[in-house]
């Protein structure tokens, strides 16, 4: 679809995603603020990390309109309110990490003016590590984005977030970007839909309008920059199989033993980044390897796996986590949080609720002894499954042992093995990263349907849409009222679909807490009573309600490494 071509100036916004980088924003935005007051642009600010008045000052100060979101809501979700909330016809993104060229802003407008029959335009974009950058050999790509086409403007295949324009009218004919979608693809989606919408539509390279994508200090060190990498290899894989596009697993690994001997050949520690993607991608591979569970394709709020392991797997699954076991213990980060917890927070009233089988007495002795050695005050009650089902029992037992007066509500399973120490921690870490919904990670070697809720290596705490019915579920006392006592299901599936849902709404944040992890032994979901059951009851309580799909539910939104 073409455009008229007018001889009034384009109006522009310029929309930057931030999420706690103020050095990385205060660059880009000295760098940006004058080109745009320049021309009449104005520049918004989407503050993904939720409001706070250092980011409000400082976006202010340097001239732009500060715009929070209440709460970390993710990449796409911030450039859909950046497009929201502006005005100008041609809708500029920018990562916050870029420093923008003399020229920048004209150059993109120009080219515009110019050619009113092309919707995107993708600025130059040059990689900039400053400090200790690892060596290169100079073979292997930029560890970061970068288009760089020459010194000619030309027809690009695709446009990358970090210097990118639309035309608002292209935004409003195409849609918003996709907000299931992290660490990439996200642009090349939102492209491909408009070329499938318009198959004639172009994206235009814009040489003068260049930017620097830097990193800085410790980012740009070898180890961060392997982390992003790793990330970004498993999203591509994760896009790549979304389009139909993946390659073999096996083809995956050649390629990684590939970038592994470049490494080794060439003495290159930068080429480690390539290594990093390539495993980040074969690592995706072997999560999608899992059994896939028998459901629907209309049933979007089943993980789509059954999560059992056992076997080869099983074994592999051991050995992994024995390292991650090792490497925290190599580190004291398990000492530390130990130590951390026995302080804060301050004494807390738990009540605890769980349905014992009497096959699972031994795992359930477990649990309770665990619970008790708690500093925290912990009142758990059980009962066994008679005739009801999970959440008629609890329901029951809530009954009989309300959760008002207590602080925090614990669900658990009677088929798990808690760690050492769990409630203490799990409660520090909840309360330090202000969760009100939470899970433990379950542990490689775990039944657990949902790959979103797996132990990751290096985090202690994720960010995320969405936590389990069980195998151990954590409320804290704002949400009381909003969800109990549970609404009248037998099994509860489809149950946190709903709560995630109404999370986002009430802003309540969840969590899968990766430093605690447990380990759900003794079944695989689902093998004690009927799937079509617990299936159909999830239909009809969802066909009334709001729900979050798989899809979104899967999403990591923060990853905290520190406390």
């Amino acid at each position: 679809m073409g455009h008229t071509s007018s001889p009034n100036p384009i109006s522009a916004s310029i929309v930057i995603p931030t999420r706690g980088r103020p050095a990385y924003l205060e660059v880009a935005l000295a760098s940006i603020v004058p080109q745009a007051r320049a021309v009449g642009a104005e520049v918004l600010v989407i503050d993904d990390a939720g409001a706070s008045p250092e980011a409000r000052e400082q976006a202010v100060r340097l001239g732009a309109r500060y715009e929070p979101h209440e709460r970390a809501l993710g990449l796409n979700v911030a450039r859909n309110t950046g497009v929201r909330r502006s005005n100008g016809e041609l809708v500029v993104f920018v990562d916050d990490d870029v420093e923008a060229s003399r020229g920048w802003l004209r150059a993109l407008l120009e080219a515009a003016r110019a050619h009113p029959e092309v919707d995107v335009f993708a600025g130059r974009i040059r990689a900039r590590l400053e400090g200790r950058a690892p060596r290169t050999c100079g073979r292997e790509g930029e560890p970061i984005t970068t288009l760089d086409l020459g010194e000619r403007d030309a027809d690009a295949r695709y446009a990358w977030g970090a210097n990118m324009a639309i035309r608002r009218s292209a935004l409003e004919r195409v849609g918003p970007f996709d907000v299931t979608l992290a660490h990439g693809g996200d642009e090349q989606e939102w492209q491909d839909r408009l070329r499938a919408q318009e198959p004639g539509a172009r994206v235009l390279y814009v040489a003068g309008a260049a930017v620097a994508h830097r990193r800085t200090g410790p980012d740009a060190r070898l180890r961060a920059l392997m982390r992003t990498a790793y990330a970004r290899g498993g999203a591509a894989r994760r896009f790549d199989e979304r389009r139909g596009q993946a390659p073999s697993c096996a083809r995956e690994l050649a390629t990684l033993a590939g970038c592994a001997w470049h490494v080794l050949r060439r003495r290159c520690p930068a080429g480690l980044t390539m290594v990093a993607h390539g495993a980040g991608r074969v690592r995706e591979c072997a999560r999608r390897r899992e059994p896939v569970a028998a459901t629907s394709t209309d049933d979007d709020f089943l993980s789509g796996h059954s999560g059992t392991v056992g076997g080869l797997d099983g074994l592999v699954r051991g050995l992994r986590d024995a390292s991650t076991d090792a490497r925290e213990l190599a580190s004291a980060r398990r000492l530390r949080l130990d130590l951390a917890a026995r302080h804060e927070p301050p004494l807390r009233r738990v009540l605890a609720l769980g349905v014992v089988r009497p096959e699972q007495a031994a795992l359930a002795a477990g649990v309770r002894a665990e619970l008790e050695r708690s500093r925290h005050e912990v009142a758990l009650h059980t009962c066994p499954p008679g005739e009801l089902g999970k959440f008629e029992n609890l329901n029951r037992l809530l009954a009989e042992h309300p959760a008002a007066g207590h602080d925090w509500l614990l669900v658990v399973d009677d088929d798990i093995e808690l760690p050492r120490g769990f409630l203490d921690r799990l409660l520090f870490l909840c309360e330090r990263f202000d969760l009100q919904l939470a899970q433990p990670a379950h542990r490689s070697r775990s039944h657990g349907a949902w790959p979103v809720t797996r132990r990751r290596t290096g985090s202690v705490v994720r960010e995320t849409p969405f936590v389990e019915i069980g195998p151990v579920t954590a409320f804290a006392r704002v949400t009381f009222a909003e969800l109990l006592p549970w609404p009248e299901l037998r099994m509860g599936w489809g149950l946190d679909a709903h709560w995630a849902a109404l999370a986002r709404t009430r802003g309540w944040r969840c969590g899968v807490v990766d430093a605690v992890a447990i380990a759900h032994r003794a079944a695989p979901a689902a093998s004690a009573y009927s799937r079509e059951t617990a299936m159909s009851e999830a239909r009809e309580f969802l066909a009334r309600r709001p729900y979050l799909s798989a899809a979104e539910s899967q999403r990591t939104l923060t990853t905290h490494r520190r406390w």
